[in-house]
């Protein structure tokens, strides 16, 4: 089995370096256009959403969703993005929340914070605040927050009962969920639970779809949700199994329809 400090130091390292991709103006994945393949993270935004967001933000994104647009946002509303990256889903959800909500964004990268925090003088955004600290320990008070999303985040964790406790404590009763992940449907071949390439990559940690509801029903969610956005066929799998040391053509027929990007709504009572 995996250590925590492996899997922690993988996950850090990928996106350190995806900080300094985006700021040396390596192409976005995130946006409509052709420009990358990626199976996961091509296509999420639309051209409205993304006008006049910095490009540092969009060629940082690594979602496998679009949570800001699916939670449904209100005026006045207080958001928190659990491993927020280079910003893109915050600077979205303050847009949604306007001037009398906030947005907040937490990190544990500082390559990924640097980045963001540009990103939010670039797009001159005010009712933003970007936050150090990693979402198994949220560094805010209890029941603060009306909305925790996430951008396919959760699946990197090693302790994703304790980051879902912590998303229940920071919301405010009555307070929303409204999470992107990849979710699994069936079993997976124990060698790609062992990767920490596929782990840092979304998929060696991304839970059953079961587990995932039975996970936030013991953290206190009620009104559980899983609805797929994206189902992954053969050949997306060959892509994730690429440079992790699995023969594509003898794993990728595996994989195939069992690994789905989906949007999770939950409540906290």
């Amino acid at each position: 089995m995996m250590k925590e400090k492996e899997i922690k130091e993988a996950v850090t390292e990928k996106y350190a370096r995806a900080a300094a991709d985006a700021a040396g103006k390596k192409s976005s994945c995130c946006g409509p256009s052709d420009c990358c393949t990626d199976p996961i993270t091509s296509n999420l935004y639309s051209i409205q959403e993304t006008a006049g967001l910095p490009e540092e933000a969009l060629r940082a994104s690594l979602g496998c969703g679009n949570p800001a647009a699916l939670a449904q946002l209100r005026p006045g509303e207080i958001v928190l993005d659990l491993g927020s990256g280079g910003g893109i889903d915050v600077l979205l959800s303050a847009r949604r929340v306007g001037p009398s909500g906030k947005a907040y964004g937490l990190d544990m990268t500082d390559e990924m914070l640097a980045l963001a925090r540009g990103n939010q003088r670039r797009a001159g955004v005010e009712n933003v605040e970007f936050l150090k600290g990693e979402i198994e320990n949220i560094p805010l008070p209890d029941d603060h927050v009306d909305v925790v999303i996430s951008n396919c985040v959760i699946n990197l964790s090693t302790d994703k009962d304790r980051v879902l406790r912590e998303a229940w404590r920071v919301l405010k009763p009555g307070g929303r969920l409204a999470i992107s992940d990849v979710v699994v449907r069936g079993p997976v071949d124990p060698r790609i639970r062992r990767s920490v390439e596929l782990w840092a990559g979304c998929i060696a940690g991304a839970l059953e779809e079961r587990e995932y509801v039975e996970k936030l029903r013991a953290a206190g969610f009620v009104e559980i949700e899983i609805e797929p956005t994206r189902v992954y066929r053969v050949e997306d799998a060959r892509q994730f199994l690429a440079g992790a040391g699995l023969d594509p053509e003898i794993a990728g027929p595996a994989m195939a329809g069992r690994f789905i990007s989906a949007f999770i709504r939950a409540r906290k009572p």
